[in-house]
């Protein structure tokens, strides 16, 4: 007996603009603002997996160069580049916030990027909190989770004509198979270019 396929879901994503109002929700005059806007930017700015976002280093972010190594799946290491937003969001974090948590509870010494409010490193699920909390100030009806921001990373990149072997790259998959999933939100984008340009459309 023949078991039915399972349909597959596509991914959640967020639009751009409900992406640019969550990235504006922290409040940056506090020390815990700072963290979570540097939590979010990243999540956004590399489409990381949770656990690769908390096991960031001191020395697996190069802010001068631009690059984030992240270990990934399988024991694998990629650089992923960040923009100017990312940047300028993880050095005001640094230089405003981290060091302080840290002295503030007198945590224990430790390399990794992001800190808890008690200077000790972020743990996933406190990323999951954090992420939820801004979620329910945007007051969106979709069931956000940190990998949602991962879909959305890609879906903006193919959706601005990236290259999907590019965006395998980035996302860390083994198998393009796995990116061609988020292709769905470019068959609006691809077919308005083929009205626009081809003359017998």
């Amino acid at each position: 007996m023949r078991t039915p396929k399972l349909e597959k879901h596509l991914p959640v994503f967020l639009e751009e603009f409900e992406v640019n109002e969550l990235l504006e929700l922290p409040d940056t005059t506090g020390e815990l603002g700072l963290r979570d806007q540097a939590v979010l930017e990243l999540l956004y700015a590399t489409g990381c997996r949770v656990s690769e976002l908390v096991g960031l280093t001191l020395d697996t972010i190069d802010l001068g160069n631009m690059f984030v190594l992240l270990h990934g799946k399988g024991n694998k290491d990629r650089l992923v580049p960040i923009g100017h937003t990312c940047r300028e969001a993880v050095e005001k974090y640094l230089n405003g916030a981290r060091q302080a948590l840290m002295a503030r509870y007198n945590a224990a010494p430790h390399d990794k990027l992001l800190v808890n409010r008690l200077g000790g490193p972020l743990t996933d699920r406190s990323v999951r909190r954090i992420l939820d909390k801004y979620i329910k100030k945007l007051a969106l009806r979709k069931n956000v989770s940190p990998h949602t921001i991962r879909h959305t990373f890609a879906t903006h990149l193919l959706d601005h004509g990236a290259d999907l072997r590019a965006v395998q790259e980035f996302l860390g998959h083994a198998n393009l198979s796995t990116t061609q999933i988020y292709t769905h939100v470019t068959t609006e984008r691809i077919t308005s270019v083929y009205e626009k340009n081809f003359p017998r459309a």
